[in-house]
C-alpha cells in the first residue's frame, strides 16, 4: 500500500486491510504509521546486509568484494525500485517535519551501525589508517553512494551503468587493502 499510494496517502487502515489485519491489530504491534514504516525500512536494510554477507562468504568473490557487493546492491535497487522511491518519499517527510526527523535520524544511525558492524566483520578490524575510511565512515559513504546513484538512475538510467556502484566500492576496497 505504501509503494502504491506513497507514504502520506496510504492510511494505516488501508495498510492493515491489505495485510489482512484490523487497524487495532496493527496498533497492538506499532505505536504509529511511522513506527510501522521504520520497521519495514529496517527489514529492507537487514535483507540487503544479509545479501552482502552471503556474497562475501564465497572465497572466489572475496578479491572482488566491493564490486560484487555493489553489483548485488544495485540489482536489489533495480528489482525493488518502488521501495527506493518510497524511501525517498519518507526522507522528504523527515526533512520537513522535525518530530519525524528526530526518529528518522535515530533510525539512520542504527542503520549505519549495522552496516559498519558488517564491514568490521568482513574486514576483521575496526581501525583505519590515517589515509583510509573507518567502518563508520565507509558505512555512511556506501549509503550516500547507493541513495545518490539511485536518484540519478531514476532520472537518467543511461547515466548510471548497473556496474557503477560495484566499481566504486571495489576501488574503495582496493585502496583500503593497499593502506
Amino acid at each position: 500500500m505504501f509503494t502504491e499510494r506513497g507514504y502520506d496517502r496510504a492510511s494505516l487502515e488501508q495498510v492493515a486491510a491489505l495485510a489482512g489485519f484490523s487497524k487495532g491489530a496493527v496498533y497492538s504491534n506499532f505505536a504509529s504509521k511511522d513506527e510501522l514504516f521504520l520497521a519495514l525500512m529496517d527489514q529492507q536494510v537487514r535483507a540487503r546486509i544479509a545479501y552482502a554477507r552471503e556474497t562475501l562468504q564465497h572465497p572466489q568473490e572475496s578479491g572482488l568484494a566491493g564490486k560484487v557487493v555493489g553489483d548485488r546492491l544495485t540489482a536489489a535497487l533495480i528489482e525493488d525500485r518502488d521501495w527506493q522511491l518510497l524511501f525517498l518519499d519518507y526522507v522528504q517527510r523527515a526533512v520537513r517535519d522535525p518530530s519525524v526527523r528526530a526518529e528518522f535520524t535515530r533510525h539512520r544511525r542504527h542503520v549505519r551501525e549495522m552496516i559498519a558492524d558488517a564491514i568490521r566483520e568482513f574486514a576483521g578490524a575496526s581501525d583505519a589508517t590515517s589515509d583510509s575510511l573507518d567502518a563508520d565512515e565507509l558505512a555512511t559513504t556506501i549509503l550516500a553512494l547507493s541513495n545518490g546513484l539511485a536518484i540519478e538512475r531514476f532520472t537518467d538510467p543511461a547515466a548510471v551503468p548497473e556496474e557503477l556502484l560495484g566499481r566504486i566500492l571495489q576501488i574503495l576496497h582496493s585502496a583500503a587493502a593497499n593502506d
